[in-house]
């Protein structure tokens, strides 16, 4: 009995030698190495833009800070709602409550009242609308607004054009090398993409104040999307 787990446990213990025999060992580079980090880039038109938006309000209390906040946080939401925003863009962020301290030379200091904060953030899918719903915005009673953050909703498939572009730049200049040193590409041995750069994105707005704007516009412009690559190539 004690002969036969034995050989169980010496056929166990065999059996990782076994498997890592058989796995194949990659080709090692007999020619030349050549590595090229190489990017690709494609333009667009940003398609959604985000902005964060709050209410600001101060009060002696805490609760009546808080009460008067949360009235007109509605009336933003529902001016929101009404200008055709969904509910799946429409996103709270951060809620606080501090008090306020007036400050006096040898004095400990003196809570003089409160000051409560809600913050959105908040999508347009209709750039060309958002400067609309900012002025709606204001005029509901929404005190703190910054942005926008432009961005490409659904960037896949021109990131996928951004790595082919990258692939082609790498293998030019790798041809580029191997002429210039006499020689020619045998193979690729390997490829990794690094990250992509959603390209530069725009200073936010200042704080807005309480008045109505009017006719605020928001520019779309132009947002580069890029891919980086390293390509490591055997010459010959």
């Amino acid at each position: 009995m004690k002969m036969k787990s034995l050989a169980i446990l010496m056929a166990a213990a065999s059996v990782p030698a076994i498997s890592s025999a058989q796995e194949p060992a990659a080709a090692a580079i007999q020619g030349t190495r050549l590595d090229i980090v190489a990017t690709g880039e494609v333009s667009t038109t940003p398609d959604i833009a985000s902005i964060s938006a709050g209410v600001v309000t101060q009060a002696p209390t805490a609760a009546a800070a808080m009460a008067e906040n949360a009235q007109r946080m509605a009336a933003t939401v529902a001016a929101l709602k009404k200008a055709g925003v969904a509910d799946r863009d429409i996103q709270t962020s951060s809620i606080g409550l501090q008090p306020q301290y007036k400050y006096a030379e040898n004095q400990p200091p003196v809570i003089t009242g409160y000051q409560a904060s809600n913050q959105l953030i908040i999508r347009f899918r209709d750039v060309k609308r958002a400067g609309a719903i900012l002025d709606a915005l204001v005029a509901a009673g929404a005190n703190q607004i910054n942005g926008p953050n432009l961005s490409v909703d659904h960037p896949e498939a021109l990131l996928d054009q951004a790595r082919v572009k990258a692939i082609a730049d790498a293998k030019a200049r790798a041809e580029l090398y191997a002429k210039a040193a006499g020689l020619s590409i045998k193979r690729i041995v390997s490829i990794s993409e690094g990250s992509f750069d959603p390209g530069p994105r725009p200073v936010p707005m200042m704080a807005m104040r309480a008045e109505k704007m009017a006719d605020t516009s928001i520019e779309a412009g132009e947002q580069r999307l890029s891919v980086s690559v390293s390509v490591t190539f055997e010459l010959q």
